[in-house]
């Protein structure tokens, strides 16, 4: 029985670290983690909010992910897209999904991120 999701791996190209450094702890608010000895050797690094872990994995050959994409949960919507904004992080809102605010913005490689709050109960209600 599946009871949560661990994390969420993203690739990197090689060498990219000192890059996305910036960006998942500055502008995403994110505390970079240690990876585990064993892991270390092969590049890339591991972030965490909460209970959200995002892995960078260094990949040969890179293709950003453009597509195929994590969805964040945040709060305060508003605030964290101009948090992003504010870091020189391009945010493309999307209200195609009911329910929820909800916006994408691309990493320092490329890869596309979706961050998504649902809307407080009653809202776009008829009164």
């Amino acid at each position: 029985m599946l009871t949560a999701v661990d994390h969420v791996q993203l690739a990197a190209p090689p060498g990219s670290e000192d890059l996305v450094r910036p960006f998942y702890t500055g502008a995403l608010g994110m505390t970079e983690i240690p990876k585990p000895p064993a892991l270390a050797a092969r590049g890339g690094c591991w972030f965490q909010a909460g209970a959200v872990q995002l892995h960078l994995g260094v990949e040969p050959g890179f293709r950003p992910s453009r597509k195929a994409h994590p969805g964040l949960r945040v709060t305060g919507i508003e605030a964290y897209a101009a948090r992003l904004a504010h870091h020189g992080v391009r945010v493309e809102w999307d209200d195609a999904l009911p329910g929820h605010r909800r916006f994408y913005a691309l990493d320092p490689v490329g890869n596309r991120l979706e961050f998504l709050e649902p809307d407080p109960p009653g809202a776009g209600a008829e009164p």
